[in-house]
């Protein structure tokens, strides 16, 4: 792919002349009624979308990815499964109508994007070769290069699609208007919020309660199947410690590899931000005085990390503001010639860039250079270890795979004496339970609930080396006793009884305040504490507490009325108007180009939605496009 990066950059900018007519066109047929398809599709395929299949596997693995960032509770893995899927979906639906219409990414569009994403994979105009480049991907974005260049074929296919249907959208003079008083008037709360998580702990249940809950609600506890596996474990990282690394094997893996201990001019920065963007002049002279005041404290010996946590608007300050290494190239000028320039250990005057005010600390800077054998040696060698262990490990693996095709029922501790092998054997566990002693993945679990009792495994690949398994034992579901899930009744219980008692509270906060009882007084009978927020717009929120989209009323109601009790995410939350402070509208003319902008983007985002909608059912009544329900089911249960 790199070859186009040498090759004449220019693409026919008659295509967008050629293709909006036709997509002119095809808008219309999109919205014309027709029959769907109710055909259903077998098998492991949750979707197909014209020639291309979404596989359960498929849909798993982005599944997995998601939750590898992020944790998401069990019961939102169908609303996650699905979004996923829809996102899927509108992908390969673009890819369908692209190459109907003969629209397509060039290799030369595609290397241009990376070399924006990765100015650093090119010295000088040349390419710095595909192992620091794959290095460099999976470091960013931990996939493959075939995985990202593919992303950013796609993505760069959704762009063009995006500007052939939004370039003819506009926007009125009253809609600017409209937005600008909506993202300026602000308003300050004070509220106070009802958690159950803080109420369980103190619901203290009676024996008697709790048997009674339960009795009522005996379906819910049902002891799902579980199974007792043996396994032997074929362990790389006791390996790893066994294997000799000889100065040869150091000396031919950095000559292989001198490219990767390049270090490139870099400088390590933490900093602390007050952001200006979107504020009035005199809102920034606020921003600018403040920021100075913290300056202040920073020259007399205050704590960076302390005042970053306590004071940065940037995602950086539960770090302490730490930026980690940053590269010529890789921030805006202004920051840069200033992370570059500082004196290590110094903290800076304040910097203005196009974000707002910031002050940099300089922790550490590295010179271009590469780094010698003997710097890097402890680095190299457990590298050299790990590899020479993953041999080893492949090659008996490969026997063991052997010796079980011979005979799939032999004893497991046979095996392990044979091979070498640690045997033991795993608590009971369900189909949904994870085995984080042996390892992440899915095929472990699996692999327990599709044997036979005696069966043994093919040997898995797991981060802790190669695994045979074998079912010693299956326990059958049953009904659950009250004394075998008494513990899951109390949770039950207490979080039921929780949530209860946090929306009665708020009612009955709410129903004080209506009957003109001072805020404070009320709130104090009920045990909960009145908070005052900071002036925030529908954009802004109250940190930790709701967005301004989540209290849009309040943007509706007047100083001095009172919200009734109302459910935010777990919580409930009762808020009384204080203060507001309408658009100036001779602010206006400061914004309307920022403004005009955000209606234009949001009109051509709903324009696009739109399209896609209008593709995917046009799809649907020509049968080109088919959801199987089933099988999406199959991937929020096994997640």
């Amino acid at each position: 792919m790199f070859e186009g990066m040498r090759r004449n950059k220019m693409w026919a900018r008659v295509l967008l002349g050629v293709v909006v007519g036709v997509i002119a066109v095809s808008m219309l047929l999109y919205l014309v009624p027709g029959q769907g398809s109710t055909d259903t599709i077998a098998g492991d395929v949750v979707a197909e979308v014209g020639e291309q299949q979404i596989t359960v596997a498929e849909l798993s693995s982005e599944l997995r990815r998601l939750q590898a960032g992020r944790s998401i509770p069990k019961a939102l893995l169908p609303l996650y499964s699905q979004q996923l899927l829809n996102s899927l979906v509108a992908q390969h639906a673009v890819e369908y109508e692209a190459k109907r219409l003969g629209i397509r990414v060039t290799d030369e569009e595609r290397a241009e994007r990376i070399r924006l994403l990765l100015p650093n994979l090119f010295s000088g105009g040349s390419f710095v070769g595909m192992e620091q480049y794959a290095a460099e991907v999976q470091s960013r974005f931990q996939m493959g290069t075939s995985e990202f260049e593919e992303r950013i074929r796609q993505g760069l296919l959704d762009e063009k699609f995006r500007r052939l249907v939004t370039d003819g959208i506009s926007f009125t003079a009253a809609e600017v208007e409209e937005e600008f008083r909506r993202r300026n008037e602000k308003v300050v709360l004070e509220y106070a919020v009802f958690e159950p998580t803080e109420l369980e702990a103190r619901i203290s249940p009676s024996e008697s309660e709790l048997s009674s809950y339960f009795e009522k609600n005996k379906a819910r506890y049902v002891v799902p199947e579980k199974r007792i596996a043996q396994y032997a474990l074929l362990d790389v990282n006791a390996l790893r410690q066994k294997m000799n690394v000889t100065e040869d094997d150091l000396k031919a893996y950095y000559a292989q590899h001198v490219e990767r201990f390049r270090v490139q001019d870099r400088a390590k920065v933490s900093h602390i931000l007050f952001k200006t963007i979107g504020k009035t002049d005199a809102e920034v002279a606020e921003i600018r005085k403040k920021a100075e005041e913290v300056l202040k404290k920073l020259r007399k010996g205050g704590k960076f990390e302390d005042l970053a946590k306590q004071y940065s608007e940037d995602t950086t300050k539960e770090q302490g503001g730490d930026l980690g290494w940053i590269l010529r190239g890789q921030t805006v000028p202004e920051f840069e010639r200033e992370a570059f320039s500082l004196p290590k250990g110094r903290i800076s005057d304040l910097v203005k860039t196009q974000y707002g005010l910031h002050i940099l600390l300089l922790t550490d800077r590295e010179v271009a250079r590469t780094k010698p054998l003997d710097e890097v040696r402890g680095e190299i060698q457990p590298i050299i270890a790990g590899e020479k262990a993953d041999r080893q490990a492949t090659q008996v693996a490969d026997q063991l795979a052997a010796a079980i095709r011979q005979s799939d029922r032999r004893a497991l501790n046979e095996l392990g004496e044979q091979f070498g092998l640690t045997v033991a054997e795993t608590r009971p566990v369900a189909a949904t339970d994870t085995l984080l002693e042996l390892g992440t993945g899915p095929e472990l679990r699996e692999t327990i609930f599709r044997l036979r009792v005696g069966d043994l495994s093919a040997p898995i690949r797991t981060e802790r080396g190669y695994i045979v398994l074998t079912v010693k034992q299956v326990l059958p579901s049953h009904p659950g006793a009250f004394a075998e899930v008494r513990d899951k009744v109390l949770a039950d219980y207490r979080r039921e009884k929780a949530v209860e008692r946090a929306k009665v509270g708020a009612e009955e906060l709410a129903k004080r305040l209506q009957d003109k009882q001072p805020f404070a007084a009320a709130a104090k009978v009920l045990s909960v504490e009145v908070k005052k927020s900071d002036a925030f717009n529908r954009n802004g929120s109250i940190s930790g507490v709701a967005s301004g989209r989540q209290l849009g009323g309040a943007f509706r109601m007047q100083v001095g009325q009172t919200s009734p009790a109302i459910q935010v995410g777990g919580n409930w939350i009762v808020y009384r108007i204080t203060s507001r402070e309408d658009a100036k509208p001779e602010l206006l003319a400061l914004q309307r180009r920022e403004v005009e902008q955000q209606v234009l983007q949001a009109k051509r985002s709903m324009a696009f939605e739109a399209f896609r909608s209008a593709l995917e059912e046009r799809m649907k009544r020509e049968g080109k496009l088919r959801i199987n329900a089933d099988a999406l089911k199959k991937v929020s249960n096994a997640a």
